[in-house]
């Protein structure tokens, strides 16, 4: 096999197909990438058993084929060599090794055989849709920092996306939960996702999506089954096994009778937080929010470092109300408000508080308190 590609785009396609492959592997050919060769395009695959992510691009090819090498260590040659430059891989099956020329440098690098590399793409995906980008992008970027980062409730590792039926229309919705916080985005359905069955796309597989969308404008075309998603973006098609697990109820934690409206500036209220949350405990991170007639004080205290307060302004015309929440937490779903303004609903220090842009936003947040 032999063929000549620019360093530009075979930089790019690496970056994204390598970025799969774990750096430390008891299978020898899960640290490779799969170089095939076919009519005047190279493929590159990688994977980790779990997730699998395969690259198009056009390339000058002299004679077809197929074999892998070292992910990293052939996408730090490719990095490392001069913009513009022309890079030829060649590889002979008698050798059991790549040539890769550029210049004046040369690589010599141990390939497997492609016989080995696992193929995760194989199977039925029944349902299909495509949607905008942006669309696919907001849904994982407002539910992502939710998810929950404990191995032993594996199910919360992910995201949870499924449709329903609300207001006469069918949307599709996104939610991440670890526990202290939830996060819930909708969206309009696509057509062809009504009946989807209900799936947990994995941490690991939404980092990597959340990449490839960046930048890219077009339409996503999503297929799925109740065990693997697949996503086009582009020249790039990821494919990822399913959290195989029941992700809870959360409608029953997302409160309705919170009676106490709190309006904020976004802005304001942020940049607040940030402030006074410098002196808490990386442990505690509590901030006190104390509410009384139209104006909100901020409050930490620290017994090691000492204690901060900041008032504001608000709109609140409810009884007095102190209440803790973990400053970090606060600052995440407050990053991922769209609005100029932040609508709080309360009920008592010890109730989970609901966070939206404003009343039926398609974004909604919930927060447990804390003791303080």
């Amino acid at each position: 096999m032999k063929v000549t590609v620019e360093r530009t785009a075979l930089l790019r396609a690496l970056g994204h197909v390598h970025r799969v492959v774990e750096r430390r592997n008891t299978i020898p050919i899960l640290s490779n990438v799969l170089v095939r060769l076919g009519e005047g395009t190279l493929n590159l695959k990688a994977t980790d058993l779990d997730l699998e992510v395969t690259e198009t691009l056009p390339a000058d090819v002299a004679s077809g084929g197929a074999t892998t090498v070292p992910a990293y260590v052939l996408y730090d040659i490719v990095r490392k060599l001069p913009d513009g430059a022309q890079v030829s891989l060649e590889a002979t099956g008698d050798t059991g090794q790549m040539l890769i020329r550029a210049g004046r440098s040369r690589f010599s690098l141990q390939a497997l055989a492609e016989g080995d590399f696992p193929d995760l793409a194989a199977g039925d995906l029944p349902h299909r849709f495509a949607l905008p980008a942006a669309e696919l992008k907001r849904l994982i970027d407002k539910t992502q920092f939710a998810i929950s980062t404990e191995e032993t409730r594996y199910y919360l590792n992910g995201i949870y996306l499924h449709t329903l039926t609300s207001d006469g229309g069918t949307m599709l919705r996104a939610v991440a939960t670890d526990g202290h916080r939830l996060a819930r985005v909708e969206i309009p359905a696509p057509a062809g996702a009504d009946g989807m069955p209900g799936i947990i796309v994995p941490r690991k597989a939404v980092a990597e999506i959340q990449k490839l969308l960046d930048g890219h404008d077009g339409d996503v075309t999503v297929e799925l089954s109740a065990i693997k998603i697949r996503l086009s973006i582009g020249s790039v098609v990821l494919t990822s096994k399913l959290i195989d697990g029941t992700f809870p109820d959360y409608q029953r934690v997302i409160p309705a009778g919170n009676d106490k409206i709190l309006i904020v500036d976004q802005k304001e209220f942020t940049d607040a937080v940030d402030r006074v949350s410098t002196i808490s405990s990386e442990r505690g991170r509590a901030v006190k929010l104390a509410l009384i007639d139209g104006r909100l004080t901020l409050s930490v205290t620290n017994p090691d470092s000492g204690s901060a307060t900041e008032e504001i302004d608000v709109d609140y015309d409810a009884p007095s109300l102190d209440i803790g929440f973990n400053a970090r937490y606060l600052l995440d779903i407050t990053g991922q408000l769209d609005g100029d303004t932040a609508l709080f609903k309360l009920a008592d220090p010890g109730s989970p508080t609901v966070i939206q842009d404003r009343e039926g936003a398609q974004a909604l947040y919930v927060l447990m308190p804390m003791r303080v």
